[in-house]
């Protein structure tokens, strides 16, 4: 079997699994390879579906999802943020709403000198978070899933996510590039550590 076809198998099966999916885990080595560039190794029909079908599985459980985090070693991924946080957060943070975007073989180029450092999780890392600094203004260069080429800048909490995602394309876990002292478990973060707006 070609690789092609082998690529096209998996996405086939993925499609067709229960829903939600189950996100590949810390450990699968899918998660270390640098994604293979996308290069029309899908019918267009089916880069569509898988597309469309990784944007719905991020309501209530993510900002991002990237093709590796589903067990597909090409270089895709989606974002998309509704931003639902308490306002004085959202300003901390730098999060505003993110509408959806579709990356192909995307590239992220950082704008400046400025880092913000902030809690990150993943859905590849389950129940642990940590601090992760990142750039805080990028250019964005990537396709969408049509093959049209575009350029963003993206500041703030949209950076964050791309640079996240991409990093992802590279075999990069955010843990990487985390403070070490800083993991705690989710549920230990949002008991000592998550900001509660209005207190103080």
């Amino acid at each position: 079997m070609s690789g092609d076809a082998k690529l096209v198998e998996q996405v086939q099966a993925l499609l067709a699994a229960p829903r939600p999916w189950s996100v590949t885990q810390i450990g699968d080595p899918v998660l270390r390879r640098p994604a293979e560039r996308y290069d029309g190794q899908l019918p267009d029909a089916l880069l569509r579906e898988l597309l469309d079908a990784m944007f719905l599985h991020l309501p209530g459980v993510g900002v991002g999802l990237a093709a590796p985090q589903v067990g597909i070693p090409l270089a895709l991924a989606v974002i998309e943020d509704h931003a639902e946080v308490p306002a004085e957060v959202a300003a901390e943070r730098e999060r505003a709403p993110q509408p959806p975007l579709e990356l192909v073989n995307p590239v992220v180029t950082a704008l400046g000198s400025r880092y913000h450092a902030f809690y990150e999780g993943c859905l590849s890392v389950e129940g642990l978070t940590a601090v992760v600094p990142r750039h805080t203004l990028v250019r964005l260069s990537a396709s969408d899933g049509g093959g049209r080429p575009y350029e963003l800048e993206l500041s703030g909490w949209p950076a964050r996510i791309a640079q996240h995602e991409t990093d992802h394309l590279n075999g990069v876990l955010y843990l990487d590039r985390a403070e070490p002292r800083s993991l705690s478990t989710v549920a230990n973060y949002e008991r000592f550590q998550a900001p509660r707006p209005g207190a103080g």
